[in-house]
């Protein structure tokens, strides 16, 4: 039976080749699409699953209440992790610090400038499950000397992982590191990544390791079986009392401790730290999209199989009256569904194979996922029992219950109900597509609005320039002086953020404030203002010609002005201490405009530029004319302050592609699946298209006979077959502002939800409708009346 059942499947397949090419290409296409998204979402999830014993280890992070909002910091003060093993012994297991750095390291004659570098606590190998390939986990970072390579790293430095063991490394040309283990290369889904690893031990007397109030590193805990998350932050308050309390009240932070799970540490975009993080919305949407246009292929098979009922109907008539039962025959066209599915999956795995560098691309990183796991198969498998009979139970059930005197006497009518049902697949089918149209649009619109909006700042033809080791923080006056006294150099100034960097949060007593008051913090040199091409609205900038500015001056932005209850004006004069960093108080010499010195997705802060000392980038801002010498000038000035290191920079107007990196993909992946989604509706559309033409050809060629125009008959086939698109714009239209509207609340500063976006969207979806219809249309009413009306 299961025999015959495959033979009248294949024949039915090679019977209706344009058929079963619009089913197999449809399902394809959403298949291909529904196992990348399912790698990406593997991907995902499978972040730091490896480790051992990641269901009792955590992350500590540090709660901080700033203008009355709550947020999450990873970054702690090196004496954390000791007091906790101390304060909850028997608890708490293990306790590691880690902190993330880059460095120059020497081989011989070779220099290599790695960024990927961890200083971290003897116990790391001990708490997480990096394999290691040489040296033990428990005594590998024992000694203050020694460094973990990775594989490749070692490969890098001596050619070989046997020859590493045992030789010195120095670390910036000055302290000599012992190589006592080897690790395997860390595995893409791993939160943390590094090529080096080292003791934190070497900084055992820098301030966030000695000072409770001062931060700079992760601390990672281990829990003992029988203690609970829940045991442990319920003590973390009086944690904090007893060793910070004091300090809180003095500086007027307000700080607290929780504990995240190792496995959400990936997810945890509120961490407002440097290591690898994930986006659930992402993975929602990806899923959404999947689910959508996998739906828009079962419908595609369901309509066009149903269109062909009359075709087998006969077949139906004949098997019943034969004796086979309504089940027999369900099974028969759900096995036929089943065996075209198959067909597609097999495809979608070759499609997929030869869209994965591409897909790898589009994502900004290589998906970590084998093809040899029972996860992967068992998806394969589920996906074709699940479409199979998705797309195969409707027309089944429709098919087996044809009545076998009607279609064997050629009788059967297929009825209103069934072009009723068709018409509504048709209406999902569009309205998912306009509905991506939609988001499409906004997103390209609202990227364009944030890349051209005006940031209060000059950014055109400025250079960042990292302060990354110590011999450009050394030698920074000399590299500074000789570029300024350049012909092509415009200004040049040193700083601790630069716009769209990152800026400290400081807490300050104000002249006037009963309260001590939060605001951001930019430590800048007296050319900040200019380098930037910032505006002063009130009193002046900071001035060789008044010497005591270095100590006592500080510049604010309109917005701290107006937080404080100042005009700009009014703010002139005041005096603001800073309660971490200063021991007197500064007073305001001038107020600039307000600039967005963040992402436009937060609202300008209130701002303090302090000429105090905390330098880590320079921007050399050039005169317009030739870049590249512009750039030679800075490298070769470089090259004499930090002979050592290699020259890196970035241009300030590139900032953008890095601070909406992720939206600028989504709008990419958003645009790529809307054309897919449109290609497989369209699909649909075209094989429905097909069956009307066939079916009222004798119609057609008997309506030109009577003086019918091609117009009209191309009017006559179309109008029924677009009616579903109109309404399914209508329906998907409201759900894309709804949606969209939510989407542009993540941004500060979005662009209008303009009419034209959704009338656009609608044109997209009706004009792509309209050319896939009338090209069958045109065809059908083009055709020679005689070929038709000949056999009457």
């Amino acid at each position: 039976m299961f025999k015959n059942y495959f033979k009248t499947a294949w024949r039915n397949l090679m019977k209706n080749k344009v058929f079963s090419f619009i089913n197999v290409l449809g399902l394809t296409i959403g298949i291909a699409v529904c196992m990348m998204i399912y790698l990406f979402i593997m991907n995902e999830y499978s972040v730091d699953q490896f480790h051992k014993n990641k269901d009792q280890i955590f992350r500590v992070m540090r709660g901080a209440s700033v203008d009355g909002k709550s947020m999450q910091v990873a970054y702690l003060s090196g004496l954390y992790a000791p007091a906790l093993l101390t304060d909850f012994k028997g608890q708490i297991t293990n306790a590691v610090r880690v902190t993330q750095n880059d460095n120059l390291f020497t081989v011989g004659a070779k220099s290599f400038h790695e960024k990927k570098e961890l200083d971290v606590d003897s116990g790391f190998f001990s708490l997480f499950s990096f394999p290691l390939i040489k040296g033990a986990p428990a005594t590998v970072l024992k000694d203050v000397n020694s460094v973990v390579l990775t594989e490749t790293t070692a490969k890098k430095y001596f050619g070989n992982i046997d020859d590493a063991m045992g030789k010195i490394i120095m670390l910036n040309k000055e302290t000599p590191l012992k190589v006592t283990g080897i690790a395997k290369d860390v595995p893409a889904n791993s939160h943390l990544d590094f090529d080096v690893v080292t003791s934190i031990e070497r900084s055992r007397n820098a301030p966030w390791m000695t000072q409770w109030i001062s931060n700079g590193v992760y601390t990672y805990i281990r829990l003992a079986p029988n203690v609970s998350k829940d045991q442990i932050e319920k003590q973390l308050p009086a944690f904090v009392e007893k060793y910070l309390g004091g300090d809180l009240r003095k500086y007027g932070f307000k700080w607290s401790l929780s504990l995240t799970s190792l496995k959400d540490v990936y997810f945890d975009k509120a961490g407002l730290d440097n290591a690898r993080h994930g986006d659930k919305t992402i993975v929602y949407i990806f899923l959404s999209i999947a689910i959508l246009i996998l739906l828009i292929a079962c419908i595609n098979f369901m309509n066009l199989s149903t269109v062909r009922a009359a075709e087998r109907a006969k077949e139906v008539g004949l098997r019943k009256v034969l004796g086979a039962l309504r089940n027999n025959l369900v099974w028969q066209f759900i096995g036929e569904s089943v065996l075209l599915t198959a067909i597609s999956c097999v495809l979608a795995v070759i499609v997929l194979l030869l869209l994965m560098p591409w897909y790898n691309q589009l994502l900004g990183y290589s998906l970590y996922a084998s093809w040899n796991t029972l996860p992967v198969y068992l998806f394969l498998i589920g996906i074709i029992v699940l479409v199979g009979f998705l797309a195969g139970s409707y027309p089944a059930l429709f098919l087996s219950a044809f009545s076998p005197v009607q279609a064997l006497k050629g009788k059967l009518k297929l009825g209103k109900g069934g072009a009723s049902f068709r018409q509504l697949l048709v209406v999902v089918q569009f309205a998912i597509s306009v509905f991506l149209i939609v988001g499409t649009i906004v997103i390209a619109k609202q990227m364009k609005y944030v890349k051209n909006k005006q940031l209060g700042y000059n950014k055109e033809q400025t250079i960042v320039v990292p302060i990354d080791n110590g011999d450009i923080y050394n030698n920074l006056n000399s590299f500074k002086t000789g570029l300024q006294h350049q012909t092509t150099v415009a200004s040049v100034s040193a700083m601790s953020g630069e716009p769209g960097g990152f800026f400290d949060g400081q807490m300050f007593d104000v002249e006037g404030q009963t309260e001590k008051w939060s605001a951001s913090t930019e430590f800048a040199d007296f050319e900040f203002v200019k380098t930037l091409g910032l505006k002063i609205v009130a009193g002046r900038d900071f001035s060789a010609q008044f010497p005591a500015d270095t100590t006592s001056a500080v510049l604010i932005n309109e917005t701290a002005a107006a937080k404080l209850g100042w005009t700009p004006q009014q703010a002139i004069g005041k005096w603001i201490l800073n309660t971490v960093r200063d021991s007197a108080k500064r007073r305001i010499i001038g107020v600039v405009a307000d600039f967005n010195f963040r992402t436009l997705k937060q609202p300008i802060d209130g701002l303090v530029i302090s000429p105090a000392m905390d330098r880590r980038q320079i921007l050399v801002r050039l005169k317009p004319g030739n870049l590249q010498e512009g750039i030679e000038l800075i490298k070769n000035a470089y090259s004499k302050a930090a002979p050592s290191y290699p020259f890196e920079y970035k241009f300030l107007d590139r900032q953008f592609d890095d601070l909406y990196r992720k939206d600028i993909r989504q709008q990419t992946i958003l645009s790529v699946f809307a054309c897919v989604a449109i290609f497989v509706a369209c699909l649909g559309l075209f094989g429905l298209t097909s069956f009307t033409a066939t079916k009222r050809f004798k119609e057609v060629g008997v309506r030109k006979v009577l003086g019918s125009s091609v117009r009209e008959i191309v009017v006559l086939l179309s109008k029924d077959l677009l009616k579903p698109v109109i309404i399914a714009s209508c329906l998907a239209l409201p759900s894309g502002y709804w949606v969209m509207s939510k989407w542009l609340q993540n941004f500060a500063y979005k662009t209008s939800m303009s009419g034209w976006v959704f009338i656009l969207a609608a044109m997209i979806a009706f004009g792509i409708a309209l050319l896939t219809v009338s090209f069958q249309a045109v065809k059908a009413a083009l055709a020679n009346p005689v070929d038709a009306l000949r056999s009457e």
